[in-house]
């Protein structure tokens, strides 16, 4: 028995209260947890001030009465919640500051990893996990009378991403830190993230994301390094010292980046990285003159108008305003973090020259690209560098991944925005272009269509410049996220390019960690794995994963599984009904859709699957007892401004309604459609999935990631040949994907002979009997007008063909179907896509990266 002063101030009076706790065991009996690798690290790291339950109470303690002032009888969830956090990162942070030390003094080269999205999902069982505390913790706070999943469900999501692309940047991180390789992630600590989804009568409305508003304890703010940012203004020619004429920027405004830091903790390997988010403020935040003549408005103008860039991620951008935010959020970031290498990073009196043996800037899309410009801004205005030797430095400092094939998700800005907001990188733009277009006209003489196809700079429709293409001329290496995506960009996207560079572009095929996509995600499937392999090593060697095959064909294995499966169901079940009032039954097929709101990712085809379904049952073409039963759910959340996929949120969710409630299909079919779908749910959602839905219009889709986590989580797939579903095909075999629908050329083709989407809907009797279920306003009250948007868009243009494939999806639904009729031989397939799914984990996508354009070595602790 131990007593506890416990301390706090409770409405201004010192309150004192002693806690009689009993140890539930010993100190010497908390085993270590099995390391992953030689050097694995526990609790009992000699780094960590937290090793025994005693030592955690005592930590927890402190952080509630001192850092939170309170006592633990009068502190709230949020205050326990927060003090938890404060007490755990104490046993990442000896280590943290150790990995900075050990990398100033081996001045190794590293990644600096500029994205404007970081989807990271909660930190607190990140950080359990990589230190090992979890069961300490568990017993301390046991101990105290306070459970740990009540405290972990306290934490908010940092949603500072709007998908793939922010998912991605995390998962590179999280490998980089356990590969224990040395980067510094670099982005915006958007004050409100990614929107709150609610649904309204079905339909998205959007709410800010009031991430921060309970206090983040994971972030450590450093006003102190604050980085100056400039806009606007104009330039002007001078003559230096040396007699060199040279160019200086005049800027007319300006705003502060303040760093936070957060932690990057390595898989029990002892090594945490960076990661740094810039938060915008004011340089003169607040004019007291003003104030006191009564304008209280206009005196804090000025901290409204900076603190606006970081306030939220992707600003609308359909008025001018919205396209001029994008654009200083993207340079603010950007300038802060060359910024931050240069002269924080860095050793005093570091040799620019050598700056691409120190540093590779990874360009995360499009979006961080007008660091080229920055740098040689930085190199040549204020370093005094010439104009050749700093363009071969940048040349050599930059690397650019291109994650679309979407020819308006390339960013174009237009010449005079900036213009207006960033003359003198307009001007270097100009000027590389112009040397650029100089070596293409004597490679190529005469050929004047050329030039204008390879230009930066083009005029159609308005004077702009195409940033994909100044990341490629900057970039040492151009990659794709998939083997036929990086086929696709070469020979469709940028083929005059990979042409004049054939060796400039590579493919770095995505992947995701699998320390929160099953260690954390899928702690049933993640035991069964250990016991049967016989460690933890798979957690960072996800190729071991392989071992699982011949289990593939053990009765008892497979009876395991399921009993895993059938688990993780009746966890989403709960979650769903307690977030979202959703009942789910738990005994059907788990058929799963969830993913950005596109047209070309074909949400509208799994839509007319399932009214396809009802519409046979309505008409009495099947008895409903022959239908096979589903849970069909959705999850996605459409562009603030992009109405269409606006329409078909409402219309999924109508037809849930409409179906849900319809006696004569109940325990047949059921669909659902939680708000707000991101990271946390993500990891309960997945586990629980039967049928991975990637039905993306073939030549559309990038490389996705979702797609790796449900087979990684023994899913099967039914999808087109698109993306990473070429790889995870090959890899799991033809046996255990469904595959269906057109392959890339044969879209072109269809495209090319003049495409009726109307002709399809005339030739095919069922596919006309859904759509005309759908415009009879069946699932609007009879409002027969309430859908017409997505109908006509159908059957007006169908710029994505889904129904095109519609005959073949069904079809592919049918074998499903058959498949799954055989409990014994699906779990057969589901175990065999699991082992086969090593190839997809994040740590195999960083030895790519590193091996084929970063050159970046580890450095041991």
């Amino acid at each position: 028995m131990r007593r506890i002063l416990v301390a706090g101030a409770h409405r201004g009076l010192i309150v004192v209260s002693v806690l009689a706790v009993t140890d539930a065991k010993p100190q010497s009996s908390y085993p270590s947890p099995r390391p992953t690798s030689p050097g694995g690290l526990s609790p009992y790291d000699k780094d960590a001030p937290i090793h025994t339950v005693d030592e955690f109470i005592n930590g927890f303690m402190d952080e509630l009465n001192f850092g939170r002032g309170v006592s633990l009888a009068r502190s709230s969830r949020n205050d326990q919640y927060i003090a938890l956090s404060k007490a755990v990162r104490q046993n990442l942070q000896a280590r943290w500051m150790k990995t900075l030390a050990r990398q100033y003094e081996e001045q190794a080269k590293s990644v600096a990893y500029l994205s404007a999205e970081y989807l990271l999902g909660r930190q607190l069982d990140n950080a359990l996990l990589a230190t090992g505390m979890t069961d300490v913790v568990e017993e301390g706070l046991d101990a105290l009378g306070l459970s740990l999943d009540r405290l972990r469900a306290q934490e908010t999501e940092p949603g500072l991403g709007n998908g793939g692309l922010g998912r991605l940047a995390a998962c590179f991180v999280d490998s980089l830190a356990t590969m224990s390789v040395p980067c510094i992630g670099y982005g915006i600590r958007y004050e409100y993230g990614i929107f709150r989804q609610e649904f309204e009568d079905g339909w998205q409305v959007e709410h800010s994301d009031r991430w921060l508003a309970l206090g983040n304890p994971w972030e450590f703010p450093h006003p102190e390094h604050a980085v100056t940012v400039h806009f606007g203004g104009s330039t002007e020619t001078y003559t230096d010292d040396r007699g060199r004429e040279r160019t200086r920027w005049l800027p007319a405004w300006d705003v502060q980046g303040v760093p936070y830091n957060y932690m990057v903790p390595g898989y029990r390997n002892g090594r945490v990285n960076t990661l740094r988010l810039w938060s915008a403020r004011a340089t003169r935040a607040f004019d007291l003159r003003i104030f006191n003549a009564g304008d209280y408005v206009e005196a804090v103008r000025a901290q409204t108008f900076a603190e606006n860039i970081s306030k939220v991620l992707y600003p609308e951008d359909s008025t001018p305003q919205g396209k001029e935010l994008r654009l200083q959020q993207q340079y603010f970031f950007v300038a802060c973090s060359l910024r931050d290498q240069l002269e924080n990073v860095l050793p005093k009196y570091f040799d620019l020259a050598n700056l691409p043996d120190r540093v590779i800037f990874q360009l995360n899309d499009t979006h961080p690209v007008i660091a080229i410009p920055e740098l040689m801004r930085l190199l040549v205005d204020e370093k005094g560098m010439e104009w050749d030797d700093a363009w071969a430095i940048t040349q050599k400092c930059f690397a650019y991944t291109c994650h679309t094939l979407l020819p308006e998700a390339l960013e174009v800005w237009s010449v005079e925005l900036l213009g207006k907001l960033l003359p003198r990188h307009l001007e270097i733009i100009y000027k590389i272009n112009e040397i650029f277009l100089d070596e293409v006209r004597a490679a190529y003489p005469g050929d004047e269509i050329k030039l204008r196809r390879m230009s930066i700079i083009t005029d159609h429709p308005e004077r702009s410049v195409r940033m994909a293409y100044l990341a490629t001329i900057a970039g040492s290496k151009v990659n794709g996220v998939a083997a036929l995506h990086s086929e696709l960009l070469r020979d469709k996207v940028l083929p005059d390019f990979s042409a004049y560079w054939p060796d400039k572009f590579t493919n770095v095929t995505n992947g995701i960690t699998p320390r929160r996509f099953i260690r954390l995600s899928n702690p049933g499937l993640s035991d069964l794995i250990t016991q049967t392999l016989g460690d933890e090593g798979w957690v960072t060697d996800l190729e071991r994963l392989r071992e699982l095959e011949p289990h593939a064909d053990d009765p008892a294995f497979r009876e395991k599984f399921r009993q895993v499966k059938a688990a993780n169901k009746q966890t989403l079940a709960q979650v769903l009904s307690t977030r979202d009032n959703i009942t789910l039954p738990t005994d059907v097929m788990y058929d799963v859709m969830v993913k950005r709101l596109h047209e070309y990712k074909r949400q509208t085809l799994k839509l007319l699957h399932i009214v396809t379904l009802y519409e046979q049952i309505l008409s009495g073409k099947v008895a409903v007892e022959d239908v096979m039963p589903r849970a069909f759910l959705f999850g996605a959340k459409a562009a603030p401004g992009y109405r269409i996929a606006k329409e078909i949120i409402a219309l999924i969710n109508a037809v849930g309604k409409t179906v849900n409630n319809d006696p004569q299909v109940q325990g047949r079919l059921t669909v659902a459609f939680p708000a707000n779908y991101n990271v946390t749910l993500a990891e309960r959602l997945i586990p629980a999935a039967d049928l991975s839905e990637q039905i993306s219009l073939a030549g559309k889709e990038a490389s996705g990631t979702g797609n790796m986590k449900f087979a990684l989580n023994g899913a099967l797939t039914i999808g087109t040949d698109d993306g990473a579903n070429v790889e995870i095909r090959q890899l799991v075999g033809d046996d255990n994907f469904f595959l269906f629908g057109m392959l890339e050329p044969e879209v072109e083709a269809t495209i090319a002979e003049g495409y009726s989407p109307v002709s399809v809907y005339e030739n095919n009797p069922q596919l006309k009997a859904t759509i005309d279920l759908i415009a009879s306003g069946h699932f609007s009250d009879g409002d027969r007008n309430r859908f017409e948007p997505v109908i006509s868009n159908l059957l007006g243009e169908d710029r994505f063909l889904a129904l095109a494939d519609y005959a073949a999806y069904l079809e592919a639904q049918q074998r499903v179907e058959a498949a799954y009729a055989d409990p014994d031989d699906w779990s057969r397939k589901a175990i065999l896509n699991v082992a086969r799914s090593g190839f997809f984990s994040s740590d195999r996508s960083m030895v790519d990266y590193i091996d084929r354009i970063w050159h970046t070595p580890a450095i041991t602790q």
